[in-house]
């Protein structure tokens, strides 16, 4: 049985690792997905912005009961807004409505403020990030309110250490490579420096849209995976970390996170498709005598009017 809580801060990480049982490669390796769904906003969101906050509190450059902001496509912009509620402090969002609805959603309820910037279309692109950055650099200057700034902030990156030690004693240190899709870059750098810290010969993934390549040299567009592929080089992103850069486009990563639900029962979304994308092609790289791991970055509960649009009489 799971020990009792004090706080709902205490519930973040410690997710389980899953074997997938049907999603899997023929005489390929072994696929763990970390569930990362089990955190109280249903992402890994959840540790970041913990680490942010509470950094900033120590330090002396966030308050008590100050005011935060920040821009984001959504799942950190709930994980902030938990965080911020329990603690105290106001938090003003700008976000945009290429994101699920019910991602801002849950940032109102959760005691937000929203900005929203308008899209191409309810597409992702450099341009709509490069106008969520300077509205918020607007928003905390004239507010005087502390600036998270997910994209250069590496307060977050511990948290992200402590994820792969999670991972490393749920494998007893069997693990051959991790795949991971690329939004600010922050986990995929702190877990694979944290893996690599207890065995440098792990191989590390990225996974970025197909149709936005740009950490792969290729020229930026428009897709519609949450949460990554900012469309321009991100100042966390580290080349030297990664060994492997995989493209997967907004159609097969969607494709996938169905097939995750209907065949392996886990509801997740397009960010979580791509990895398991990224993490198949490795695994039949690998072999069958190599493990892999992956993360189910958030629950699909999270798209769920977009998947239901998308497949009305299914």
């Amino acid at each position: 049985m799971k020990k009792l809580r004090g706080n709902i801060l205490d519930c973040i990480g410690n997710t389980s690792l899953l074997a997938l049982r049907k999603v899997v490669p023929e005489n390929g390796a072994r696929i763990l997905l970390k569930l990362e769904s089990e955190n109280p906003t249903g992402s890994m969101k959840d540790r970041m912005a913990l680490a942010m906050i509470e950094a900033a509190e120590a330090d002396g450059r966030l308050t008590p009961g100050g005011a935060i902001v920040e821009y984001t496509g959504g799942s950190t912009g709930v994980s902030l807004a938990f965080i911020c509620a329990v603690k105290g402090h106001p938090l003003h969002i700008v976000t945009s409505d290429a994101f699920a609805q019910e991602k801002l959603d849950h940032m109102k309820i959760l005691g937000a403020e929203l900005e929203i910037v308008r899209s191409d279309e309810g597409r992702m692109t450099g341009k709509l990030t490069r106008d969520m950055i300077e509205a918020a650099r607007v928003v905390a200057l004239k507010a005087g309110a502390y600036w998270t700034d997910q994209m250069k902030n590496e307060d977050q990156i511990g948290a992200y250490h402590a994820m792969a030690e999670e991972i490393w004693l749920q494998t007893a240190g069997r693990i051959d490579g991790f795949v991971q899709s690329v939004g600010t870059a922050a986990s995929l750098r702190g877990i694979g420096e944290g893996l690599r810290r207890r065995n440098g010969r792990v191989r590390l993934v990225a996974v970025e849209p197909s149709e936005s390549p740009v950490l792969s040299g290729g020229e930026p567009g428009a897709h519609k995976i949450d949460g990554v592929g900012a469309g321009f080089v991100v100042p966390l992103w580290h080349q030297e970390v990664t060994d492997h850069i995989e493209r997967v486009s907004t159609e097969d990563a969607t494709a996938m996170a169905m097939r995750l639900a209907r065949e392996e029962g886990l509801f997740a979304g397009t960010s979580t498709g791509a990895n398991v994308i990224g993490a198949l092609r490795l695994a039949a790289r690998l072999g069958a005598n190599a493990t892999v791991v992956t993360i189910m970055c958030d629950t699909g509960m999270k798209y769920l009017r977009s998947y239901a649009a998308k497949h009305p009489r299914d």
